[in-house]
């Protein structure tokens, strides 16, 4: 799997997040980064959809975080905007119910990366043009292998 993706629509984005659902498994952290509107959510609804998510993947900002079940694997999406410490993560208890799941947190690098042994990174930008970029950041050696793969 390719490391950097240009992503013209939003469609793109979903697509991008449905092949990253195909090498996910159980345990698995992708922490988004970006700014708003590059298109966090929209990955994560392309996550949902391939692991077979029936219910709308929509941004839990107001709920901090979303359990989705159902599909291959269940999806816990989190939104970590409002969260400003690691005992703010702690108090979600998502340890949880990482190792059963994917966890997809949007706004956390630097606060749950130690919710898993490694994670991957998914850097999202919007051009001005309002394509949106992302560039893929394995931590570890599981998710080297896999997008190497």
């Amino acid at each position: 799997m390719r490391r950097e993706h240009v992503l013209p629509t939003p469609e793109d984005t979903r697509a991008l997040g449905a092949a990253l659902a195909g090498v996910a498994r159980a345990g698995d952290l992708v922490v988004l980064v970006g700014p708003l509107g590059a298109g966090k959510t929209a990955l994560t609804q392309g996550i949902g959809a391939a692991l077979g998510v029936r219910e709308p993947v929509t941004s839990p900002t107001f709920v901090i975080a979303r359990v989705h079940r159902g599909g291959r694997l269940p999806l816990v999406h989190v939104d970590a905007y409002r969260l400003g410490s690691v005992a703010d993560v702690d108090d979600l208890d998502l340890d949880a119910s990482t190792e059963e799941s994917v966890t997809v947190v949007e706004w956390g690098q630097g606060l749950v990366e130690r919710l898993a042994d490694e994670h991957l990174e998914v850097r999202l930008d919007r051009r001005d043009d309002d394509v949106r970029t992302a560039l893929l950041v394995p931590h570890g050696p599981g998710w080297e292998q896999r997008l190497s793969g």
